[in-house]
Order: structure tokens, then sequence, then C-alpha cells
């Protein structure tokens, strides 16, 4: 028997509705990338406010990405469990009030505290807003279009963060000091998304499960000391060999182990592992993994050549990174418009493929550091790296690293949430962020290692190769030469960890082209409306 239900016209504002809700999300993903940047240049202004050591200085960076990184598959299964739009708005709120704290923080303990508080909050928001994606726009272009905004965030939010690091740095209003401002713009903007979320995102239907306490306690804490213990390992300090980067490392892989164990036995699981399950999606995962890992280490380790090794300010290191927000957003809007007629595998193979290539020409980055101009240097001003030409070295393979991110990152986002139950949204989004900040934190400690031992290698011949040189030069002139040879050896040091990159990148887009085989239409196709001919 066939029923006809009248369907009835669509609401003239519907479709401002939907950008409104896009809006909302946008605004707390782009804190949450935002603030994994934004006060990375003031660092050092920071340290000397509060008088906080070099060694803690790193806690700022660190101690978010512990919270964040530790959190975000609890919070994907909060949000599953009590509602996603609530749970979005706690983030939001809580986010917003840490950022006060850090941005009025008097002493070292305080900031740091506000730091992990604010690691909190973005581990409640970004699983949520990501799965409110998912639930809130329907299959076919308009959610295409809205996975092409959040991902062309999830990369341009670093460089803004770099530009707007190095500008607000520099100001000073009514006697507050610049850095502060990295953390008290994030306010008004966090209570603004969470006072109109409300009217534009629906919630979800609450599960009536228990949470899996067990699991939340073995995952998170898994999670925390991996994060810490490649943080640890990536850190010059340390390295691999440090007891305590090994005993946290095994601790890591207890735990995770235990927490598999759990979920394979446990009545309802924090995380499902059926999201596994499927080819496609799990090679998504492993590509949003290596892929963000190269892409982290790329922003690493080319804002500390072009400011220390090229002699760029602050501000201008933030506006040297610019043109990477033009080739990202290129790459994620040509995605979003090609995913209903080409296979993914075309698309995130091809960005995977353009954006390893980056990674090689930056690696052919080379400087003078022959004695006689590093004395040349020393003696009349300048830095090693003063004769790189930007226009030509940089930006072009800037704007092609973004471009094949943005390709990459939309595709791929749309295939790991395909297919997960409504009810599981939030934990597979939780589940994505993981992979790409765990990703993240192995891909900066593997490269810093790396980094670092031809850092010192570099350094230890240039010096040799300086020896026996002419008459003494004065102490001043020393200390210029010790800078250059510095700036040189971590020239060589950077682009042997771009090299390495870009073949961990190549290692992902092999992946892609051999595993993939979800088809385009399958993404893309219309769900069936309610009020339909059935």
């Amino acid at each position: 028997m066939t029923t006809t239900v009248a369907v009835e016209d669509q609401p003239s504002t519907s479709n401002e509705k939907l950008g409104w809700a896009l809006v909302v999300i946008s605004m707390a993903q782009l804190m949450v990338v935002l603030d994994s940047t934004i006060a990375n240049i003031a660092l050092p202004y920071i340290g000397h406010d509060l008088d906080i050591t070099q060694n803690n200085l790193q806690w700022i960076v660190t101690g978010y990405a512990l919270a964040f990184g530790g959190l975000l598959l609890l919070g994907g299964r909060l949000a599953d469990l009590y509602g996603r739009r609530r749970i979005f708005m706690i983030g939001l709120v809580l986010f917003s009030f840490a950022s006060a704290l850090g941005g009025l923080a008097q002493n070292e303990a305080m900031l740091l505290g506000s730091r992990g508080l604010q690691g909190v909050g973005a581990a409640l928001a970004a699983p949520a807003a990501l799965a409110l994606i998912s639930t809130t726009f329907p299959a076919g272009p308009q959610r295409n279009r809205a996975f092409s905004v959040y991902a062309a965030l999830s990369g341009v939010g670093a460089a803004i963060g770099l530009i707007l690091g190095g500008w607000l740095t520099g100001l000073e209003i009514s006697g507050l000091e610049g850095w502060r401002l990295t953390f008290l713009i994030n306010v008004p903007i966090g209570l603004f998304a969470a006072f109109i979320a409300p009217r534009f995102l629906k919630e979800s239907e609450p599960q009536r499960t228990a949470l899996d306490i067990p699991g939340a306690v073995s995952g998170t804490l898994g999670l925390t000391s991996l994060v810490y213990g490649l943080s640890r390992a990536g850190d010059s300090r340390y390295g691999w060999g440090d007891s305590v980067t090994i005993a946290t490392l095994v601790a890591s892989v207890v735990l995770l182990v235990a927490f598999v164990q759990i979920e394979r036995t446990v009545k309802n699981p924090l995380l499902p592992l059926s999201i596994f399950a499927s080819r496609a999606r799990a090679t998504a995962l492993v590509s949003m993994m290596i892929t963000p890992a190269a892409m982290f280490a790329m922003f690493f380790f080319l804002s500390l050549l072009v400011q220390n090794v090229m002699g760029y300010s602050s501000l201008r290191t933030g506006f040297a990174f610019l043109p990477f927000t033009f080739g990202m957003i290129a790459g994620a809007t040509i995605s979003s418009k090609l995913i209903a007629k080409v296979d993914p595998r075309w698309l995130a193979g091809t960005g995977t493929v353009l954006a390893g290539i980056a990674l090689y020409a930056f690696s052919r980055i080379t400087v003078d550091d022959s004695p006689a101009n590093l004395v040349s240097l020393a003696t009349n001003g300048g830095f090693a790296g003063g004769e790189i030409n930007y226009w030509t070295a940089i930006a072009p393979w800037v704007v092609l690293m973004s471009f094949g991110m943005g390709l990459t990152f939309v595709s791929m986002m749309l295939v790991a949430v395909h297919g997960i139950p409504d009810e599981d949204s939030g934990i597979g989004s939780g589940v994505l962020n993981t992979m790409q900040q765990v990703g993240g934190a192995i891909g900066l400690a593997a490269l810093s290692t790396i980094a670092v031992h031809f850092t010192r290698e570099r350094a230890a011949d240039i010096s040799a190769s300086m020896s026996g040189g002419g008459g003494t030069p004065s102490a001043d002139v020393q200390q210029r030469i010790s800078d250059l040879v510095g700036q040189s050896a971590f020239t060589a040091g950077a682009t042997q960890a771009f090299l390495v990159g870009a073949f961990m990148i190549w290692v992902a887009s092999a992946i892609v082209w051999i595993f993939l085989n979800v088809k385009h239409h399958e993404l893309v196709d219309e769900e069936v409306p309610e009020g339909v001919v059935v």
C-alpha cells in the first residue's frame, strides 16, 4: 500500500538558520584551534611579566594540549549521553571562564591552571561541535559546505593564531599587557556563541545509559600519559631516553590496552569498537592522524626558522603564514564541491601528494654557513638566513601545503563520520579529534628528535670548520658567531625534519590510495525526508 503524506513548505528562514548554526559551530572551532598557537609568540613576554622560568614556559602550551587530548573521548561520549548542545554550551562557557582567568592571571599557578581548564572546555566543545554538524545539516551540499568551513578552520585557526598572537602581544591597552589580550579575546566570542546556541542549534535526545566510568578513567589517563610522554620526548632537554618519558609512555600503553579490554566487555562502552570496523573509516582516521602530524610540525619549525633564522619580527612572522589561510579555504571549498562527483580517494590522495611536495620544497632551504660568511655577518650584522627569499622559498609552498590540506581534511572528515549512528556521533567526533591531537604530538616528538640530532651534528661541523682561523675576534663578535652557528645548524635540523615529514605524509597518501574504497555517492546521498511518498 502506498501512503501519501503532505509535505509542508520549508520556512524561508531555514537556510538562514542553518547559516547561523554554522557560525556558532565555527566560532567554537576557531577558538579551540586558535588557542593552540596564539600564545606561542607571547611566551617570552608572559615569562618576563609573571616570572616564569624557561623550563616552565612550555607548560603554557603543553598544559592545554594535555587536557584537550586526554579528555576528547570523554567529551564526545558526554555529548552523546547528556545532549550535544548542552555539552557544547558548557564547554564554551568553561573555555571563556578559563580564558578570563588566564588573561587576568597574577602568577604562574593561576595561568597554568587556566590553560588546563581551557583544555577541558575545548575537549567538551570540539567533539560536540563536529557531531552537531553531522546531525544538524542534511546530507548533501549543505553538510559538505559545513564540513568545508569546519575543515578550513581546523588549519586556518593555527595560522590566525600566529598572526593574532604577534599583533596582540605588541599592544598595550589601559596598562593591560598585550599578551593578556591573547586570552581575553576569547571571552566575548565564547559567551556570545553559547548565548545564541539555543536559538540555532537543536538539542539531541539524551541517552538513558550509564557512563562507562572504568573506560573513562583508563582512556583519559592513557591518552593524557601518551600526549605527555610524547611531548617530553620531543623536548631536547629530555628526549626518548629520559626515565620519566619511558615510564609515562609505558604507563600509557598499559592503560590504553586496559581501556580496549574494558570496551570489549562492558555493556555500554565509552568507545564502541565497532566504529573502527569500517575499512573506509579506519583509513580516514589513520590518514587524519598522520597528515596533521606533518602540518603541525611544519608550523612549529617554519615559524622558528622565519623568526630566528630569517630575522622576522613576531608580527611579520605571523603574517608570513597568511597565505596558508587562502590555500586552506580554496582547497576546502573545491573539495566540498567536488565530493559529490569525485571519490574521496582522489581528493585526499591528491591533497596528501601536494602537501608532501610542499614539505619536500621546505627541506631544500639552505643558508651559507661558510666560515667567511658567518664572520662577515657577525661583523657587519645580519641573520644566517637573511638572504632566503620569502616569495620563492616560503610563500608558494605554504599555499601548496594548505591547498593540499584543504582537499584532504574535508573529504577525510566526511568519510570518518559517515555511517556512524546518530547516537554515537559525539564519540565518533571525539575519536577523530583524538587522532588529530595524538598524531600531532607523535609527529612533533618524532620530528623534533630528528631535528635536534641533525642540528647538533651540523653545529659541531660548522664549529670545527671555523677553528684555527685568523686573529681572535672581540667578545661581541664571538657571541654573534655563536648565534649564527646556532641559526645555521637549526636550519639543517629543520630541513631534515621537513624531509621526513614529507615521507610521513606520502605514507598517508599511499594508505589513502590503496585502502580508501568508499564512493562519492555513498557520502552525498540525500536522506529520505519525512512527509514524502513511502
